[in-house]
């Protein structure tokens, strides 16, 4: 098992191979590398003995969704005869095919589960007011394997606080470094003349500006590709956070759906807008610039903690993803921002954030001389 993460991977394949089998629940934030995984492990596992799930996707009614698991499933379900007269019977049918489900053979199946949490929409519906502790008890006691994964990291805790020890949190860690330079290997190998301190220091510069979330690297990858040889991961970012750009609308959509899954929409933004202007802010400075009282600004900040979009270290309060708060100081303002503004900020976010290269070091492509916009892509920003 190689590749990016491939410890971690291990870590996970370990908690499904031991005896009983455990439950890896897999937390991450928006683009760290979730879906990724459990493609690779339903891979590994086959086709045949292992269903992937995107929940996110197909969590409807309780019936829909019920249809929707066992018509794309490998295994067999034996209950299809009869439909689910309640949404409370469509759910325990959902739970009994967890649990009763077998690979070829007999043996025991795997079931993989992406953002699980969104099942919590079910709770809407009669007789349904507890569907994730009712879940997490059904699978605690199953025979199948399974995997769980969720971008909501608090509210994860809070449901496992009490589950069996069956279940095993395993926070998904950044990229390092030496991820983002293998990750982008294809795109070195079409400059054969790069020094291997090159591609160490260009992954190191990726994985600084991406905070190691493998959704931002591939994209910065994809797009370095796209312009050719001479690209430099800012100029492939900056293009990339233009009002067309990939990642705008990736960080939009992240954006929207953490709030969406909050309370007090409107106060949520403007907390995060004024992150956006400065941070780590302690309640008291947030609480004076929103004009809003400490408690009610409390509640506020409890609610962003809540779908992890900020995070309070020593009473300060600032952006979990910092990629996120540069695309909140370029994006939500009244008017799209110009290409000029894009590279402006980007340009001031890799300084604080990109480590400066050794004088020595080769920095063009091929062993030529850098000129001053390859410096400044390469890390190296002269700032009038």
């Amino acid at each position: 098992m190689t590749g990016p993460q491939a410890g971690f991977e291990r870590r996970v394949q370990s908690a499904l191979e031991a005896a009983p089998s455990r439950i890896p629940v897999v937390l991450g934030g928006c683009g760290t590398g979730r879906t990724w995984l459990l493609q690779r492990l339903r891979d590994r596992a086959g086709r045949s003995a292992a269903q992937y799930i995107d929940v996110e996707r197909c969590a409807t009614t309780p019936e829909r969704f019920l249809q929707a698991v066992t018509a794309s499933s490998p295994f067999p379900w034996h209950g299809g005869g009869r439909t689910p007269a309640t949404a409370r019977e469509a759910f325990d049918a959902l739970r009994a095919f967890f649990d009763t489900a077998r690979a070829p053979g007999g043996e025991p199946c795997t079931f993989l589960l992406d953002e699980v949490l969104e099942l919590r929409t079910f709770e809407s519906f009669p007789g349904l007011r507890h569907v994730l502790r009712d879940l997490i008890e059904s699978l605690s006691a199953s025979a199948n394997r399974f995997v769980l994964t969720t971008r909501y990291v608090a509210r994860a805790h809070r449901l496992l606080r009490d589950a069996t020890s069956r279940f095993e949190v395993m926070h998904l860690p950044p990229l390092s470094a030496a991820d983002v330079t293998e990750l982008l290997a294809p795109i070195f190998d079409g400059y054969e003349q790069m020094p291997t301190d090159d591609r160490d220091y260009l992954g190191r510069t990726v994985q600084a500006l991406t905070d190691g979330r493998a959704a931002y690297v591939r994209a910065i990858g994809e797009t370095m590709a796209q312009m050719g040889r001479g690209a430099d991961p800012i100029s492939a970012l900056t293009a990339l956070l233009t009002t067309d750009g990939a990642l705008n609308r990736w960080c939009r959509f992240c954006y929207e759906l953490r709030l969406h899954r909050a309370r007090g929409y409107g106060a949520l933004k403007a907390i995060l807008d004024i992150l956006a202007e400065e941070e780590p802010l302690t309640l008291t400075e947030i609480s004076l610039r929103l004009h809003r009282t400490p408690g009610s600004t409390k509640d506020y900040l409890s609610w962003l903690e809540d779908v992890d979009l900020v995070t309070s270290r020593q009473k300060r309060y600032s952006f979990t993803d910092p990629l996120l708060r540069l695309w909140v100081r370029l994006h939500c303002r009244p008017t799209p921002p110009l290409e000029e503004d894009v590279a402006r900020e980007v340009q001031r976010y890799a300084l604080a954030r990109v480590p400066q290269p050794e004088p020595a070091a080769a920095l063009a492509y091929a062993g030529m001389e850098a000129t001053p916009e390859e410096r400044k892509g390469w890390g190296i920003i002269e700032i009038d």
